[in-house]
């Protein structure tokens, strides 16, 4: 039996919680961020959960979280 090993990418992006569920960034904070106001920019700092009908998918890449 091969060795089980974790999606780099995906361990990359996202956090398990202590609960079980994973935690992501958000998106549109890269680059063009002159025309983005102050406020949308702070606002995409925040992590957020990923959604529900995600986790069973990010669980089979992350065997080990």
């Amino acid at each position: 039996m091969p060795k089980m090993k974790s999606n780099r990418g995906a361990a990359k992006r996202f956090k398990s919680t202590a609960s079980g569920k994973f935690k992501r960034a958000q998106s549109h904070r890269r680059h063009i961020l002159t025309k983005k106001s102050t406020k949308r920019k702070r606002q995409l700092r925040e992590g957020l959960m990923v959604c529900s009908s995600d986790q069973k998918a990010i669980q089979r890449m992350l065997p080990f979280s």
